[in-house]
């Protein structure tokens, strides 16, 4: 069958991207930005358009010969008008879709079973309504909490358990919800394709499990094999709830009142017998968090939610800044010779942030990434998705990646923390009379008088910084 995946960059769509494709499949991928896709997806029964969703006037359309739809877009933790733009992004793409040979859409929503939903819940139960007002059938899968590596629930508890002995909490925490395991997700989605007695039905998919978000954090805490202690309040207001969960763990503000909101209310299934009709076992909630672990251990995680634009409100845009400018701006450039291979130099830039650091002044890097939370941005925990490759797109600390090409020997990074202006930071190996050198570029472009004064007061500490960061990758070892 021919399906299209849109949504394909996020966190499902590249999980279930090689799932669909073992199944001998051919696969149309609908994403925003094609260069990013490419780089992470090479398949000769696997194609590419770029389609923007939010773009009322966009040329795009999608293919006529489409046998099966997944609908995967998500904009919670974009801003505060996410509702409105998941309402646009659903009708734009009906509109697509009305006039190809599509038999049935296949959308993977929220368990909204309570009278009272939250902001983000009722956006997506929206969704699936303005889905079911078009004429091709629609399979809704609901799901709450879905734990796997990179997944911004499992990465979410993981903050806080590692980071926190002892825990004083909201009052929420004691909110009764129903995890499922990626692995069963994709399963799920897999599964009702093309199957019409799931047409135009929905169903709740969870674990077998029903525990409290209090319980799912001491559960973690054992397969980690750590001791926690949790006390909850119950005067903490939603607003200081958001502020605890965004400044301890690696969400942005914005996700972080969503999620807020949204945890204040149980999502329970309805039982149904979808999994026994399907042949699905449902993983229990330890085993799903061990088998994330195995993932992160083998630097196997497919996704991350962090990589996705809207966890950072990354602008549609952003590939226009892989041209960095040149004029107006402020520019520190050190160069370095290699001596020797190039090879253990360019495994140096390729392993930059996350839990490498930054070569030099690590402790800087951090006092940096405290001030850019405190101003609300990302700050330096969302850390990076792989520790070996990096791709265009990617979140690296408060850092988006532009270009990550090792045959050019060129990595562009683009600034997502809080700045008077715009920041790129590129590294190169170039070769200059038969010799081989690290080149590497600060260039910050300021916005008026604010952004020249900090220029210049950060100057003493971009000169240790940026020279002893140099020094250190150009070295075979770096430390």
């Amino acid at each position: 069958m021919r399906i299209l995946i849109t949504g394909a960059n996020g966190y499902i769509g590249q999980r279930l991207i090689p799932t669909l494709l073992e199944a001998g499949h051919e696969l149309v991928c609908s994403v925003r930005n094609r260069r990013r896709f490419e780089e992470e997806h090479q398949h000769p029964r696997l194609s590419v358009i770029e389609v923007d969703l939010l773009e009322e006037k966009s040329p795009s359309c999608f293919p006529e010969n489409i046998d099966i739809a997944y609908y995967l877009v998500h904009s919670m933790s974009a801003d505060s008008d996410f509702s409105g733009m998941e309402t646009r992004s659903a009708e734009k793409f009906l509109h697509l879709l009305e006039p190809t040979n599509c038999q049935q859409v296949i959308y993977l929503s929220g368990i909204v079973n309570e009278k009272q939903l939250s902001r983000h819940l009722s956006s997506r139960l929206a969704v699936e309504r303005i889905l079911r007002g078009g004429r091709i059938p629609v399979t809704t899968l609901r799901a709450g909490i879905i734990v796997g590596s990179g997944s911004a629930s499992f990465e979410i508890i993981r903050d806080l358990v590692e980071k926190l002995p002892v825990m004083v909490t909201p009052k929420w925490l004691n909110t009764s919800c129903q995890p499922i395991a990626i692995r069963n997700v994709i399963q799920f989605l897999a599964g009702v394709m093309n199957r019409p007695e799931f047409y135009n039905r929905d169903f709740d998919i969870g674990g077998p499990e029903i525990l409290s978000y209090r319980e799912m954090l001491l559960k973690f805490a054992e397969v980690r094999s750590l001791k926690r202690w949790i006390y909850t309040l119950p005067v903490m207001t939603p607003r200081l709830s958001s502020y605890w969960l965004y400044f301890i763990t690696s969400t942005s503000y914005p996700l972080a009142v969503n999620l807020v909101d949204s945890m204040k209310i149980p999502i329970i299934c309805r039982p149904n017998n979808l999994s026994k009709v399907l042949g699905i076992t449902l993983l229990p909630y330890q085993e799903s968090v061990s088998l994330a672990f195995q993932k992160i251990e083998q630097n196997l995680v497919l996704s991350s939610w962090k990589d996705a634009f809207v966890a950072s409100s990354t602008p549609t845009d952003w590939m226009n800044r892989v041209e960095v400018p040149i004029f107006g701006c402020f520019i520190d450039k050190k160069v370095k010779e290699i001596n020797g291979e190039i090879e253990p130099v360019m495994n140096n830039i390729w392993q930059i942030g996350g839990q490498q650091g930054w070569y030099y002044g690590n402790w800087l890097w951090r006092t940096r990434g405290v001030m850019d939370k405190m101003a609300g941005g990302v700050g330096l925990r969302r850390g990076r998705t792989n520790k070996l490759q990096i791709h265009s797109g990617d979140a690296l600390d408060f850092w988006r990646v532009l270009i990550a090409d090792k045959k050019e020997m060129r990595l562009l990074l683009y600034a997502e923390m809080k700045l008077p202006g715009e920041a790129w930071l590129e590294f190169r190996v170039i070769n200059n009379d038969n010799k081989n050198y690290l080149q590497q570029t600060a260039t910050f472009r300021p916005r008026g008088l604010g952004g020249r004064l900090y220029w210049y007061m950060m100057l003493p500490f971009h000169y240790f910084i940026f020279q002893g960061m140099a020094n250190r990758i150009a070295k075979k070892s770096a430390w």
